[in-house]
């Protein structure tokens, strides 16, 4: 037998009798502990919330308890209070305090009844039931932050889970759509902005869903393919200003504002497809609204390949490469700003009339005069496919 189980045991005689201390009637200590002005209202509560702590200890100090058994038996106990507390919600500064009140109740109780020989024993044996006490604590803690942990994977993965049905489902099933709100904490009739950033980019993206978090933000952060999606929940406080301005230095592409948890799926695919048309050396985030030429030029594929060779096919076979990249500059500048010559003109530092000629020279090549509405259309996606060719 250890020298400290012996110093402790020493004690118990003072304290109780044996038959009492491994009979059934330890249950019953509560109730023995009388109205001591330490055992008010809240200490009985806590008293009762870590109870099998306090039968741990005595139960450690009686003869038929071993130091194999009183070493087993702690972190068994502590483990199991901890992950029930986890369970429900109890703060941990609550639960550890809770334990330690419990173990001084008891101390002192027991105390109280050693008598003056014995209280001086139990006494300088002290500090081995309060190393007792405090692996039962640390138990009680590992186990409590190991739970937490757990659930918090579990709820993750939770959510995870019904944010993919939702996208899969197009956001066409009512039942998967109320059970979606329901795991991510969305309002079904809420306000939405999708933001998408391609692969390489997730760091930032997480930057800015810690920060909105941090807000109050109802908001889903998660991998989709290749590619890291944010969903938020927008308020007349958290407003898609407010958004976009978390997402200032962030390269991504951004939905439009969508009402209803039914749309997110839709916006989820549109704040992709402006994900995939940022330029190279992005830096901010790219709406949707100002992307729409490049989104359906990239979503046509091939047919947006072949309208750039269809229209600037004349003007490559007729022009020697340094006129070719003049006359594009031109028509680029004349379509991106007011469709005014003056206008153009003075962006380029030219005269009106080197403009017109230029125009005139893009439209004999071509066939297609950017001056003409619906020329400039044909010829406003054949310069996106042709920009976007080069990324």
């Amino acid at each position: 037998m250890s020298r400290r189980t012996t110093s402790v045991r020493r004690s118990v005689p003072a304290l109780m009798s044996w038959s009492f201390v491994d009979s059934p009637s330890l249950w019953e200590i509560p109730s023995m502990l009388g109205t001591n002005s330490m055992i008010d209202g809240a200490t009985s509560f806590m008293l009762t919330e870590s109870w099998p702590a306090m039968v741990i200890m005595v139960w450690w100090l009686s003869p038929s308890s071993s130091a194999t058994r009183a070493a087993s038996s702690t972190p068994a106990a502590g483990n199991g209070v901890g992950e029930q507390r986890a369970r429900q919600g109890v703060p941990l500064d609550a639960l550890l305090q809770a334990a330690r009140v419990d173990f001084r109740v008891v101390w002192a109780a027991l105390v109280r009844r050693a008598g003056d020989e014995g209280r001086a024993q139990l006494v300088n044996s002290a500090y081995y039931v309060w190393e007792v006490v405090e692996h039962h604590v640390t138990g009680i803690m590992t186990a409590y932050q190991r739970t937490v942990l757990e659930m918090g994977r579990r709820t993750e993965d939770e959510r995870r889970l019904w944010f993919s049905r939702l996208l899969d489902s197009g956001g066409r099933n009512p039942t998967v759509v109320q059970d979606a709100a329901r795991a991510l904490g969305f309002q079904v009739s809420g306000h939405f902005l999708c933001a998408v950033t391609p692969g390489g980019g997730e760091a930032s993206l997480r930057g800015v869903a810690n920060a909105l978090r941090n807000l109050g933000a109802p908001l889903q952060q998660q991998a989709v393919a290749s590619d890291m999606v944010l969903v938020v929940q927008l308020s007349p406080r958290l407003t898609r200003e407010a958004v976009l301005a978390q997402l200032q230095g962030t390269p991504c592409g951004v939905s439009s504002e969508v009402t209803g948890l039914t749309e997110v799926p839709r916006a989820v695919t549109l704040a992709t497809a402006t994900a995939r048309v940022l330029p190279p050396d992005a830096g901010e985030p790219q709406r949707l609204e100002d992307s729409w030429l490049d989104v359906l030029v990239h979503r046509a594929g091939d047919l947006g390949r072949d309208l750039a060779a269809d229209v600037f096919g004349g003007l490559h076979a007729g022009a020697p490469p340094a006129e070719v990249d003049r006359l594009l500059e031109t028509v680029q500048t004349h379509l991106s700003g007011s469709g005014s010559v003056a206008d153009t003109a003075a962006a380029l530092y030219c005269h009106r009339n080197t403009i017109q000629q230029r125009l005139n020279r893009f439209a004999e090549l071509t066939g297609r005069d950017p001056r003409r509405p619906e020329d400039a259309a044909l010829v406003v996606l054949a310069l996106s496919a042709n920009r976007l060719a080069l990324m």
